[in-house]
C-alpha cells in the first residue's frame, strides 16, 4: 500500500492537476475558430481516472462535466477494449453519455511508458454547426434524431498514433456548411486533448504514476467526507420541488412540468433526486440525455450547499439520482432527440431541485435561475456579404438570469444554470466584425430582478439585425409564460420576450422558439430572463434599495410598493419607510 500523501503534498498536486485542466482550456479558448469558443467559452476539459472517474474539471460549465465525462469514458472502453497510446476518440453521443450532439468531444487515454492506462483526458467544445438539418445546434422541432440530422460520434476512433484518421475528418467536413471553422475547432479540441495528456504525462515522470493514483484514492475519499459533513448540516426531510417549462413546438400547449422529489437524509450524509415522476420522451428536441438529466439534479444540489466542497467522483458518492429510461428528464430511448439537452429541460430540473431544497429552511437553497435561449443568444446564419462566404455561429450578445441565493445577490450574467456564469458576453465590436450584424444597443431592463432581501439579476435586452443582406436565427426562449420563481417569499424575475421592429417602425411579436429569417432593414429586440428574488423583499436593507434606484435599475415606484422603502430627492425618507415598512422607529 502506497504512503499516504500529507495535507502539503495533497494541496500541490491538487493545484498541479487542476493547471493540467487550466492548460487544455487555454489551448481551446486560444486556438478556437469559431466565437462560441475563442470569444464565448462554451468548452470544458476535464481529467478522469482509468476507470472514468471525474477527478478535476477546472473551470468548466458544470452541465459539461458534472455527469457524463464518466459515462463516455466508460462507453470509450467498453467500444474499444484494447486502448494504446496515441489513440484519441470523437464522442458526442448523447446515447452513449454526452451531454448533447453539439458538444463534439474528443477524449484520449494517458498511458504510462509500459502501454498501461492510467488517466483520460476529455476536451468538450460546443460546435456552432455539427450537420443538423437546419443551421443550429439547438432544435427543439426535431421529431427524431434524423429530423435533427447531427454527426453523432459514439467514442469513435478519430486518431492513431497521434495522426488523424483522414476519413472521418473528410466525412464531417462534406457535411458542415463552414468546414474550415469546423476543422480549427477540431484542431483546437483534439490539440487541448494532447496538451493535457502531455502535460500529465510530465507530472507522472516528476511525482510518479503511483504517487498520482495514491492522490486520486485520497482525493475522492476527502471529497466524500466534504460532502457528507455538508449534508449532515441540512435538515432531514422529503420535499418535491416543481419547476414549469412553456409550451413550445412539439410540447405540449400548457407546457412541461418537471418535478423533483429529495430526499435529505443528514444522519447518513446523502441525498437522494428522483426524476422519474415526470412526462416520458416526447417527439421534441427537448429530451434530456442521461448525462444532462443526472448532471442537472446535481447542479440543484451542489447550489444549496456548502459550495466549496470539491466537485468530482468522490462527492458524487453522496448523491444518488433516480432515472426512469424513456423520460424526457430521464435517460433518453434512440431515435429520440437530444438536441438542447444542455439547456431548456435540464434548467427545469436544476431550479425544481435547488428550489424544492429551499423548503427545508432558512438559508438553504436557491431561488430559480432565468430561462434561456433568447435571441440574443441564438444561432446566426447565412452568407456575408461582405466576403460572399458562408457563416454560422452562436452569439452571446447577452443573457442574464441569475438567481438570488441565501447570502447574496445573484450573479447577473450566469446565462442559464447549467452555465454557472462561466461563457463569456461577447464584445459587439467583435460580434460585428465576425458576422454581418449590427447591434443598435444592450443594456438591462429596470425593474425586472426578483424581488427579495437578495435579488435576482435584472433582464437583459438587446436590439440588432442585419447589415448588408439578411440572415437566419434560431433560438429557444423559455421563459415567457414561465418566469423564473424566488423562493422563501422572493418574488420572480422578469419574464423573457422577443418581437420583431420592421423599416417602418411597426412591432410584431415572434415566436417563443423558432428558426426566422431576418432581412435588411429589420431588427430583432431579445429580452431575456431576470433571476427570482430569495427572502422578503420588505427584509432587504434600505441602503440597498436606494444604491438601486440611483443605478436606474429600479424605479421609485417599485421601491416604495414592492420594498416598502420610499425615496425622495434621492435619499431614502426614513419615516415614510418605517411607516411602509411597518416597524418601530
Amino acid at each position: 500500500m502506497a504512503t499516504p500523501l500529507n495535507g502539503a503534498e495533497m494541496a500541490v498536486l491538487r493545484s498541479r492537476l487542476d493547471g493540467v485542466a487550466r492548460k487544455m482550456a487555454n489551448t481551446l479558448l486560444r486556438t478556437g475558430r469559431s466565437g462560441v469558443l475563442n470569444r464565448a467559452r462554451d468548452f470544458s476539459c476535464c481529467l478522469l481516472t482509468a476507470e472514468g472517474e471525474l477527478l478535476t474539471a477546472a473551470d468548466s460549465l458544470p452541465i459539461h462535466v458534472l455527469s457524463g465525462p464518466d459515462l463516455m469514458a466508460r462507453s470509450m472502453l467498453a467500444f474499444h477494449p484494447e486502448l494504446r497510446a496515441g489513440d484519441a476518440f470523437l464522442h458526442n453521443s448523447p446515447y452513449h453519455g454526452c451531454s448533447h450532439p453539439a458538444d463534439l468531444s474528443v477524449i484520449a487515454p494517458v498511458m504510462d511508458s509500459t502501454g498501461r492506462h492510467r488517466f483520460t483526458v476529455l476536451a468538450k467544445a460546443h460546435q456552432a454547426d455539427i450537420g443538423n438539418s437546419q443551421p443550429t445546434t439547438y432544435m427543439a422541432t426535431a421529431r427524431d434524431v434524423y429530423e435533427e440530422g447531427a454527426l453523432i460520434f459514439p467514442a469513435v476512433q478519430v486518431q492513431r498514433d497521434w495522426q488523424d484518421i483522414a476519413d472521418i475528418i473528410r466525412m464531417c467536413e462534406v457535411r458542415i456548411r463552414v468546414p474550415h471553422q469546423w476543422k480549427g475547432d477540431y484542431l483546437s479540441t483534439i490539440g487541448a486533448a494532447r496538451i493535457g495528456e502531455k502535460a500529465l504525462v510530465a507530472l507522472a515522470e516528476d511525482v510518479g504514476w503511483d504517487r498520482l493514483d495514491a492522490f486520486a484514492e485520497q482525493w475522492f475519499d476527502y471529497s466524500e467526507s466534504r460532502m457528507a459533513d455538508a449534508l449532515a448540516r441540512l435538515p432531514a426531510g422529503i420535499v418535491t420541488g416543481t419547476s414549469t417549462h412553456d409550451g413550445f413546438p412539439g410540447l405540449p400547449a400548457e407546457g412541461v412540468r418537471i418535478s423533483a422529489k429529495i430526499a435529505v437524509m443528514p444522519d447518513a450524509g446523502r441525498v437522494t433526486v428522483d426524476l422519474t415522476d415526470n412526462p416520458d420522451c416526447i417527439a421534441s428536441g427537448m429530451n434530456l440525455s442521461e448525462a444532462c438529466a443526472r448532471t442537472a439534479a446535481m447542479i440543484g444540489v451542489f447550489n444549496s450547499i456548502d459550495h466549496s466542497v470539491p466537485k468530482n467522483a468522490g462527492s458524487f458518492r453522496r448523491i444518488d439520482v433516480k432515472l426512469r429510461v424513456g423520460c424526457i428528464a430521464g435517460i433518453p430511448v434512440h431515435p429520440f432527440s437530444c438536441s438542447a439537452a444542455t439547456t431548456n429541460i435540464a434548467d427545469r430540473v436544476a431550479n425544481s431541485v435547488q428550489t424544492g431544497l429551499a423548503q427545508l429552511g432558512e438559508g438553504i437553497g436557491m431561488a430559480e435561475v432565468g430561462s434561456v435561449i433568447a435571441p440574443s443568444a441564438g444561432v446566426v446564419s447565412g452568407t456575408d456579404p461582405r466576403t460572399g462566404k458562408p457563416f454560422v455561429n452562436q452569439i452571446f450578445l447577452a443573457m442574464s438570469g441569475g438567481a438570488a441565493s441565501p447570502h447574496s445577490d445573484a450573479w447577473w450574467t450566469i446565462g442559464h444554470v447549467g452555465n454557472a456564469g462561466l461563457c463569456c458576453i461577447d464584445g459587439i465590436e467583435l460580434t460585428e466584425l465576425s458576422q454581418p450584424i449590427v447591434v443598435h444597443g444592450r443594456g438591462f431592463l429596470p425593474d425586472t430582478e426578483g424581488a427579495g432581501r437578495h435579488t435576482g439579476a435584472p433582464s437583459t435586452i438587446v436590439e440588432f439585425g442585419p447589415v448588408g443582406g439578411g440572415f437566419d436565427i434560431g433560438y429557444l426562449s423559455d421563459g415567457h409564460v414561465n418566469a423564473a420563481t424566488g423562493v422563501r417569499g422572493g418574488t420572480a424575475g422578469g419574464a423573457a420576450d422577443q418581437y420583431m421592429i420592421e423599416p417602418d417602425g411597426t412591432r410584431s411579436p415572434l415566436p417563443a422558439a423558432a428558426q426566422i429569417s431576418v432581412a435588411e432593414g429589420q431588427r430583432i429586440v431579445a429580452i431575456s430572463c431576470g433571476g427570482g428574488g430569495y427572502g422578503a423583499p420588505g427584509d432587504r436593507p434600505v441602503a440597498a434599495v436606494v444604491a438601486d434606484v440611483a443605478a436606474g435599475l429600479l424605479s421609485v415606484e417599485r421601491a416604495r410598493a414592492v420594498y416598502g422603502v420610499a425615496i425622495m430627492d434621492g435619499a431614502d425618507d426614513a419615516a415614510a419607510t418605517t411607516a411602509l415598512r411597518g416597524v418601530a422607529a
